[in-house]
């Protein structure tokens, strides 16, 4: 039987597999964030690593860091206008 007509399969948990088809925008950010910041589950990242594709993450990683260090340099200006007279 094919897994689309296994009456064995709970409704629903065919697009929910961790092992069919290519990582979505989502599923891209949300690893990256929780890689950066260290909370990466042993369970997504071999998802990461089985599905994804290396040019995405890199991409991915990349723009979080210009983010981040915008949103750093940002901040200091914001707080250093501000407390200077």
């Amino acid at each position: 039987m094919s897994p689309a007509t296994d009456p064995t399969e709970p409704a629903g948990s065919r697009s929910e597999s961790p092992d069919r088809g290519a990582l979505g925008p989502l599923q891209v950010v949300g690893s990256v964030l929780a890689a950066a910041l260290g909370i990466q589950s042993s369970k997504n990242r071999e998802r990461d690593f089985k599905r994804g594709r290396v040019g995405i993450f890199i991409t991915a990683g990349i723009t979080f860091t210009f983010l981040f260090v915008a949103a750093v340099m940002a901040a200091v200006t914001l707080v250093l206008n501000s407390s200077g007279h």
